[in-house]
C-alpha cells in the first residue's frame, strides 16, 4: 500500500495540516515541532491506538472538541479514501462507507513503527521481546489477541483459585481443570510464537546484515519452558504437566510460575547477548531489522506491503548505517524523521518535508 496524502485538522499541534507524499518522505525539524505527531495520524489509520500511548483527549487540541483526519491511499490494487473523527462526534468511514470501529481499517491499512520506545525490545526484559512477538501475531491473525486474553482472563482465575485454597482445600478439585484450560491456551500462543520466529528469522538475518554491511550476524532464540515441541498436542501435554506439578510452588507465591508469560526470548550480536554486549548502535540497527522485517513478513502473509514509520531512527547510527535507512530499504513507502538537517541531503531520492510549529514550510 502507498499513502498519498493526508489532511489533518485540530490533531495534536496541527490547527490545519496537508501533505502529499512519495515513496521515501523525510520529515525533519526541530524538536516538539509536529514531526511525530504526524507519524502518529499516519499510525491511527492501522486501527491501533497510539504508538506513545495517549489517550484520546490527549490528540485533540485544546479547546476543541474534535479532531478530523483523512487520508487518500493506493490499496488492494485500487484508490482509497479513509477517515476518522475523534472526540465527541467520533465517526470512522473507508471509502465512504461507516465502520463500526477504527479496527476494520487495520484490514485495508497496515504500518510498523519503529520509536525510540522500542529500543526497550533489547534493553529490558524478555516481556518486552514477548510483547512484540505478540503485537506482531495480533496484525496477523484475527484470533491471536483473543486468545492472549483468554490466556490471562483464565491463568487471573487460576491466581484466585491458589488463594482460596489456602482456606477451602475443598477447591482443590478445580484446580487440574484450570490448568487444563490454561495448558490450552498456552500452548497455541506457544506453537504460534515459535512459528512466528522461526518465519521472521530469515527476513531478520538479510536485513541485519545489509543495516551492518555484512559484518555482523543477529539471531533471534525462544525459550520455551515447555522445551522445541513442534507438535501442539505435545505441547499442551506437556504444559500441563508442569503446571500440576507447580501446585505447591504455586501456592506459595499465590501465582503461576510456568507458561507463555515466563518464556525467554534473546537477541544475539555476533552470539553475544544484544542487551549487554551490544553498542547504542548495534541495539538501535536489532530493532530496526525486527521492525523491517515485521513488515516484510506482513506482506508475505497477508499481501500487503506495511507503510514504514521510523521515528528518530537516525540517532546513534553511524554514517553506513544511516545511509542504509535512507536509499536501501525496499518495497515499503518509508517515512523518517530526523532533527540534522544534512540527513536530509544524502537522501538519493524521495520527498522532504519541514515542520515548523505544525507547518510545513
Amino acid at each position: 500500500m502507498k499513502i498519498n496524502k493526508i489532511e489533518l485538522e485540530n490533531f495534536r499541534n496541527f490547527a490545519h495540516f496537508s501533505a502529499t507524499f512519495e515513496d521515501v518522505n523525510i520529515i525533519w525539524g526541530d524538536n516538539a515541532q509536529g514531526k511525530t505527531n504526524l507519524l502518529e495520524a499516519i499510525y491511527l489509520f492501522t486501527g491501533a491506538r497510539s504508538f506513545r500511548g495517549a489517550k484520546e483527549n490527549q490528540l485533540i487540541q485544546t479547546e476543541r472538541q474534535n479532531a478530523r483526519l483523512s487520508m487518500e491511499f493506493e490499496g488492494s490494487g485500487r484508490q482509497q479514501t479513509a477517515a476518522l473523527t475523534l472526540g465527541t462526534k467520533k465517526s470512522v468511514t473507508l471509502n465512504g462507507v461507516t465502520k463500526n470501529s477504527k479496527a476494520q481499517l487495520g484490514e485495508e491499512i497496515k504500518a510498523i513503527i519503529f520509536s525510540p520506545d522500542h529500543l526497550s525490545i533489547i534493553k529490558d526484559g524478555p516481556a518486552e521481546r514477548r510483547s512484540f512477538i505478540d503485537n506482531a501475531l495480533c496484525q496477523l491473525k484475527a484470533n491471536y489477541a483473543r486468545l492472549l486474553k483468554d490466556y490471562h482472563k483464565t491463568m487471573s482465575q487460576r491466581n484466585f483459585l491458589l488463594k482460596d485454597m489456602q482456606t477451602n482445600a475443598g477447591l482443590e478439585e478445580l484446580f487440574s481443570l484450570w490448568n487444563k484450560n490454561l495448558a490450552h491456551y498456552g500452548a497455541k500462543i506457544i506453537y504460534q510464537r515459535l512459528k512466528y520466529i522461526e518465519a521472521i528469522t530469515p527476513y531478520v538475518n538479510e536485513i541485519f546484515e545489509g543495516i551492518s554491511r555484512q559484518s555482523e550476524t543477529i539471531d533471534i532464540v525462544y525459550s520455551p519452558a515447555v522445551g522445541y515441541e513442534t507438535d501442539i498436542q505435545q505441547i499442551e501435554e506437556k504444559l500441563f504437566s508442569m503446571l500440576e506439578e507447580a501446585k505447591t510452588k504455586d501456592m506459595i507465591t499465590l501465582s503461576t510460575g510456568e507458561g507463555p508469560h515466563r518464556d525467554e526470548i534473546d537477541i544475539l550480536i555476533n552470539g553475544k547477548n544484544a542487551r549487554s554486549f551490544g553498542s547504542q548502535g548495534q541495539q538501535r540497527s536489532c530493532v530496526l531489522a525486527l521492525k523491517l522485517a515485521e513488515a516484510a513478513l506482513l506482506k508475505e502473509m497477508t499481501g500487503i506491503q506495511p507503510v514504514a514509520l521510523l521515528d528518530d531512527v537516525m540517532s546513534e547510527l553511524d554514517q553506513s548505517r544511516q545511509d542504509y535507512v535512507l536509499n536501501h530499504i525496499k518495497d515499503s513507502q518509508v517515512f523518517i524523521t530526523c532533527c540534522d538537517k544534512d540527513q536530509v541531503l544524502r537522501l538519493k531520492d524521495g520527498k522532504t518535508i519541514h515542520i515548523v510549529n505544525g507547518q510545513q514550510q
